[in-house]
């Protein structure tokens, strides 16, 4: 009998984001490794994401009245809940199965009030008690689930992202084009991602330049990066570019002398196996997730003194060249494949039916 599947899509209104990318990127590979006879994949997308999947494809408007009142869900047989605090979950209708993906438990890491880290677990484990199935997207994350929440007797998976397939680079007439060789970030603006520890390593390599890519989310952070690049004279080394294009994206990638992620919570980092597959050297924090995804293809700040970021990024640098890492990274981003995690899903869908 065919199997009516829901893919939550509702997370895409914020665009360029990480779950934006994991929306439409597991969404097209779902599709394409979906059996016809066994499951129809239907797509819960906000107004202007209509169609992204297809002209063909059935998709149920997303507003959000329905964080109230969830639309008629009769003859679906399982909900893809692709965001673990997402207030559209199917509460009433109890026929329906739940998947749930959770990608970070980052509010434990964060500097949160302790009502803060209470209540955004709370919301969690209600979502983990609708649920049938729970899906991780890196094995820390899914210790941290066990670790914090009550997953009963629910199986609880292990699915890594794919690895973002690059557009063409391209440039545009506004875009900035570096004259030197520039360091490259990419994550939204806020503080866990710890931006303003890279500043340090401009007074080491003064021809460098340090480019942040982003949507803005905290202009407060902005402010502290920007006044400490001046506390530092490095403030004409900086340049915060802000929501970029995919092309742009790539451009950055491709051109960078080497990318630059000291996060202090991921649940797996997107934006790595994208450097990675452009095998360019990938300097990241230790924290969390990201040694699990860098694996030994990656260098690793244990700390953010300026000294030991610098003995870091000089001495990965030298190795990046003498061992000539650029096909080993490649490799690495490799095992990262969306349509494997698509598949994966698949299979845990599979089991609920």
């Amino acid at each position: 009998m065919l199997q009516r599947i829901v893919f939550d899509c509702e997370r895409m209104k914020y665009f360029n984001t990480g779950l934006y990318h994991y929306s439409l990127n597991l969404g097209l590979h779902l599709r394409t490794q979906a059996d016809p006879r066994r499951e129809e994949i239907n797509f819960f997308v906000p107004q202007q994401i209509l169609g992204k999947f297809g002209d063909t494809t059935q998709y149920i408007r997303q507003h959000s009245l329905q964080k109230f009142y969830m639309p008629p869900l009769k003859g679906f047989d399982i909900w893809h809940c692709t965001y673990q605090s997402s207030a559209y979950v199917p509460k009433r209708n109890r026929r329906i199965k739940v998947v749930l993906t959770i990608h970070d438990l980052n509010f434990i890491y964060e500097k949160k009030e302790e009502l803060k880290k209470a209540s955004y677990l709370h919301h969690l484990q209600k979502n983990i008690d609708r649920s049938d199935a729970i899906v991780c997207i890196s094995d820390f994350c899914r210790q941290d689930v066990l670790k914090y929440c009550d997953t009963g007797t629910k199986p609880v998976y292990v699915i890594y992202n794919g690895t973002n397939e690059l557009k063409s680079p391209e440039l545009y007439s506004y875009s900035y084009k570096p004259e030197r060789p520039f360091l490259f970030s990419l994550g939204v603006m806020c503080r866990k991602k710890n931006f303003h520890v890279l500043l340090p390593l401009l007074q080491q390599e003064q021809d460098l330049e340090l480019l942040i890519a982003g949507r803005l989310d905290d202009p407060s952070y902005l402010d502290f990066i920007q006044q400490s690049a001046r506390d530092m004279r490095v403030e004409d080394n900086l340049r915060v570019l802000g929501n970029i294009s995919e092309p742009e994206k790539s451009w950055y990638y491709q051109n960078c002398y080497a990318f630059a992620l000291p996060s202090i919570a991921e649940g797996f980092g997107l934006p790595v196996t994208e450097a990675m597959s452009a095998g360019k050297p990938v300097f990241l924090s230790n924290k969390t997730a990201l040694p699990e995804i860098g694996s030994s293809a990656a260098f690793y700040f244990r700390d953010f003194s300026a000294l030991h970021m610098q003995n870091v990024f000089r001495q990965g640098m030298k190795q990046y060249t003498a061992a000539s890492m650029e096909p080993i990274i490649r490799q690495r981003s490799e095992l990262f494949c969306w349509t494997k995690a698509a598949k994966a899903y698949l299979n845990v869908y599979r089991s609920l039916y």
